[in-house]
């Protein structure tokens, strides 16, 4: 039943040998980025390239600065930090999402609180957080604190699940109703866009990722992106270890991080971003292939963007009918030597956060035993 599509996916990449799930796409370009670093001796946290990578990141978001750090879960660890998140807080997210986003908020020691999905964007359901706070929290004070544990719940971290945009205005109006911060995840999702309006820039802090599988790779990477100048100053002193500006004395005013992203890999990043245009265009026409294959097949359905949004498709998904569906499927395919994985297990089943309170996660439950990731790299290389 499957071969068909798995004869899609080796005729769309043109090859027969094995095809991972999503891997980076380099050129020339890339090298001598790379070698004029390696030439430069700034291969650490300090070069041109990190201040030009901050600067190109910002002026694509349309947003006032980006501080590079060394991979997307220590920018998010960072941006909670930044929001107020401290020790003994709460801070609410989804299940259905990669483990980092609810580490960053225990490296914090902080509590996730697990909210549900919905079907249409995958990422945090705004009736779900609104349905959560207006039963479970109070606020005293300005603050909103839970009813059950008392702790107060501090913030909100949305996630854009494979690239697809979150509603972001419904959650930051519900956010803003009960004094709670927005960080957005937007580690999956740049060039993603909700209304015209980058993901990323919705809440007052967002996070990126440029890690070796995302869209633009410097191998690891990240960055915190904001409007407001002061958090990035902190953002940008938090991440070099919280060292105070001297021309030889080593004086740190607090506890921060070594978090800077070197040299070397931005010196890889900008090359990236600068042909970031050309790898959304090819995913897109790769998504829209897979739209058309898929509008005949009963045994799947794609999951296309939602509406008013402009998804980055980072990761292909197919929603099939069924667990045994999806079992056949990625069993079919990966033994073909098509790379298809499935959803994450949800993070509120893990061990670690299985005591979380959580609320009604049927969305997400339904979802994880249905979605099978679909190969989903750029054809950069055909293009020149």
């Amino acid at each position: 039943m499957y071969n068909d599509l798995i004869s899609f996916i080796k005729n769309w990449y043109k090859t027969d040998e094995y095809i991972p799930l999503h891997e980076p796409r380099f050129d020339e370009t890339d090298k001598k980025y790379l070698l004029d670093a390696v030439d430069s001796t700034f291969v650490s946290s300090v070069g041109k390239y990190v201040d030009q990578f901050e600067r190109g990141v910002s002026t694509y978001l349309g947003v006032k600065r980006a501080v590079a750090t060394v991979n997307g879960t220590a920018a998010l660890q960072v941006a909670l930090r930044l929001a107020g998140v401290k020790k003994g807080d709460e801070v609410i997210t989804q299940p259905l999402t990669f483990i980092a986003t609810a580490n960053a908020i225990a490296y914090n020691r902080a509590t996730p609180i697990f909210v549900d999905v919905n079907r249409e964007t995958l990422g945090l359901c705004p009736d779900a957080l609104d349905n959560f706070l207006r039963n479970n929290a109070q606020e005293r004070g300005g603050k909103t604190f839970n009813k059950i544990s008392g702790k107060q719940i501090s913030a909100v971290v949305p996630m854009h699940t494979f690239g697809h945009p979150c509603k972001m205005s419904q959650i930051k109006n519900i956010a803003q109703k009960w004094n709670i911060s927005v960080v957005e995840d937007a580690a999956e999702s740049l060039g993603s866009k909700l209304s015209d309006k980058h993901c990323g820039t919705y809440g007052e802090l967002g996070v990126l990722s440029f890690n070796g599988n995302k869209i633009v790779t410097c191998g690891g990477g990240g960055a915190i992106v904001t409007n407001n100048d002061s958090l990035a100053d902190m953002a940008k002193h938090l991440t070099t270890t919280a060292k105070v500006a001297h021309p030889w004395e080593y004086v740190h005013d607090e506890i921060g991080y070594n978090y800077r992203m070197p040299n070397l890999n931005a010196a890889l990043a900008n090359a990236q971003i600068g042909k970031l245009d050309v790898f959304l265009a090819d995913k897109r026409d790769l998504a829209n292939s897979y739209k058309d294959f898929f509008s005949t097949r009963e045994w799947g359905e794609f999951f296309n963007e939602p509406s008013q949004c402009r998804s980055n498709y980072w990761l292909n998904a197919v929603i099939t009918k069924d667990r045994y569906g999806r079992d056949t499927l990625l069993k079919a395919t990966n033994n073909a030597g098509v790379m298809t994985r499935p959803v994450w297990q949800l993070i509120s089943d893990l061990d670690m956060y299985k005591n979380c309170q959580k609320g009604d996660l049927k969305n997400a439950r339904w979802l994880q035993e249905r979605i099978v990731n679909l190969p989903s790299s750029a054809r950069i290389n055909e293009q020149g």
